[in-house]
């Protein structure tokens, strides 16, 4: 039995031995391989460099074989690997400086101190990070932190990372930062986007194709959620900093109708005929007209819930571009109102109608004070009674002007109540005294005339009549009695008001005046100037105007300070 035992520890013994001389032999092989890798670099025939590798090559097997064949070895190498790694761990605690694997916003801070950490997070910030809008997974815009009110606190997220420690150890660990979030900044950030995001839904529509009307059908259309929004945003203020990212919240706006087949009949006999819209000045009397193309046209039209009816964001930017046409100078004065033309067009389309009327409007202006100017003297100028003009300058002392000052002057349209008549028109010049009226460009009427006193003088501009009155009554002051208790009043044929001298008191045309003596004051006073601010005709005159001239019908009044501005005025000026 003891010989047995002998003759296994023998072998064992021998194995051992064998496979320490394996051991050493793999050891050699690396080291001449070494050698040899270290022989192919420059100066590797050295002799110097030659021993060197040869001594440090010995030392590094007897330290593999001392390190793997006694455990004592083993023990104190890893000891020292750890101390190493400890000294390594307390430089960096001693130092202040951030521990290795801590980034924030995706840059690295490891070895940083902590003023470096938060200056390099706060230029990053100012400089480099974008925000990046997202909407149905597509960027469509990127900005700047501090356009959505965020804020960094550099200082503080440094101070984080520096007390993150080594959770940071091994993987790496990415931190949040430290952000403040403004409501109102970015509240108005995104109402400002939605003009670009927002799409109104797309009720179902028509376009010709090779001359056939196609049905095109409704579309849904989106609504950026401002509210929604900023609430995601102040719940995941560090989050969408961190990500560079904001889904933004929109809500699907459906349309009426998605279905164009209900009208497709009606818009084929629409795009059959003709269209065109005509506008009108009635201070220039000047007439505009605009043919539009089926190809335009059909496109305009959408399917309502009962009714064809136009698409506005289609059709008005062609009004925009009418309007561009009516003012070549730039002076932006004359333009045709969206409302009234998609109102106008849309009734045209419900009585199936070629032909629109529309009119030409005016905004306010304003005028510079000159040499001389007056209140009233304004006022006969430009057209406008005195007291409108003192109505919109409203606080202003209109009898204390310096030149230079700028008087607010209401837009022309407020001498005309009424649609105006584009085919006749009246003139009269208070400096001849006399009235021509035309129709449809034809002078029909021509004869003397009696205006406003001195006292109470007609104004001129551009009017129209405003109704009739077979007789109408006036009085004033001058025609009280001499203790000034009963104030006479005078009876005027074939009254039709024009304009309003002051709220409440209409000038206008009229025949024969019977006056409060009972004489008549008529055929023998025109030709000068006689009455309190109207225009008087010989009474058989008075009468035939009076049955022409419907209301609508636009009246010009020019003088010496109100040249005139149409066409028809310059005419009856010139005499032909």
């Amino acid at each position: 039995m003891d010989a047995q035992q002998s003759r296994r520890r023998a072998s064992a013994a021998h194995e051992r031995n064998n496979a320490r001389q394996r051991r050493r032999q793999a050891m050699a092989t690396r080291i001449n391989e070494s050698r040899s890798a270290l022989s192919r670099l420059p100066l590797a025939d050295h002799p110097r460099l030659q021993q060197l590798s040869r001594q440090g090559g010995l030392l590094l097997q007897d330290a593999r074989w001392h390190i793997g064949n006694n455990p004592l070895v083993l023990r104190g190498a890893v000891v020292l690997a750890v101390v190493l790694v400890v000294l390594y761990f307390i430089s960096y605690l001693l130092s202040g400086r951030i521990l290795p694997g801590i980034s924030v916003l995706d840059l690295g801070l490891s070895g940083l101190s902590q003023a470096d950490a938060a200056a390099k997070l706060d230029a990053a910030w100012r400089d480099e990070l974008q925000i990046a809008l997202v909407v149905d997974g597509e960027t469509v815009e990127s900005v700047r932190p501090s356009a959505l009110g965020l804020e960094l606190d550099a200082t503080e997220t440094a101070k984080q990372a520096r007390s993150a420690g080594l959770t940071g150890m091994p993987f790496g660990r990415e931190l949040m930062p430290t952000v403040s979030f403004d409501y109102l900044i970015a509240q108005t950030y995104l109402l400002n986007l939605t003009e670009q995001l927002n799409r109104l839904p797309y009720n179902a529509g028509y376009r010709l194709e090779n001359g056939q009307v196609v049905g095109v059908p409704g579309q849904d259309g989106r609504s950026l959620d401002v509210t929604m929004t900023l609430e995601r945003l102040n719940l995941d203020t560090a989050q969408v900093a961190r990500r560079g990212r904001l889904d933004l919240v929109m809500t699907t706006l459906q349309p009426d109708v998605t279905d164009p087949a209900m009208f497709l009949d009606e818009v084929e006999a629409l795009a059959a005929q003709p269209l065109e819209l005509k506008g009108y000045d009635p201070f220039y009397n000047q007439h505009f007209t605009w043919p539009i193309e089926p190809v335009v046209f059909v496109e305009w039209l959408e399917a309502g819930i009962s009714s064809l009816t136009l698409r506005e964001e289609t059709f008005l930017p062609y009004v925009d571009a009418l309007n561009a046409t009516l003012n070549p100078n730039d002076e932006n004065l004359r333009f045709l109102s969206p409302d009234e033309t998609l109102e106008m067009l849309n009734e045209a389309i419900s009585n199936r109608e070629s032909s629109v009327n529309l009119r030409v409007r005016y905004r306010p202006t304003t005028y510079e004070v000159q040499p001389g100017d007056s209140g009233y003297g304004i006022a006969r100028k430009t057209g406008i009674p005195y007291y409108l003009i003192e109505q919109l300058n409203n606080g202003r002392d209109m009898d204390q002007l310096s030149v230079g000052d700028l008087i607010q002057i209401p837009s022309r349209d407020v001498t005309m109540q009424h649609p105006p008549l584009p085919n006749k028109r009246i003139v009269v010049n208070l400096d001849t005294q006399s009235l021509v009226a035309y129709e449809n460009g034809q002078q029909v009427f021509a004869w003397a005339i009696s205006s406003g006193v001195s006292n109470a003088p007609t104004s001129p501009g551009i009017y129209q009549v405003l109704n009739h009155e077979p007789v109408a009554y006036g009085s004033s002051n001058t025609l009280c009695d001499t203790a000034g208790l009963v104030c006479g009043q005078w009876e005027m044929n074939w009254f039709m008001g024009i304009y309003e001298a002051v709220p409440g008191l209409l000038n206008g045309f009229h025949g024969a005046v019977l006056l409060p003596n009972g004489t008549l004051l008529g055929g023998g006073s025109v030709g000068f100037q006689a009455t309190f601010g109207c225009v008087m005709s010989r009474d058989d005159e008075a009468r035939m105007l009076y049955e022409w001239a419907e209301v609508g019908t636009v009246v010009e009044i020019i003088s010496g300070e109100y040249p005139p501005v149409s066409d028809l005025a310059r005419l009856a000026t010139s005499g032909a």
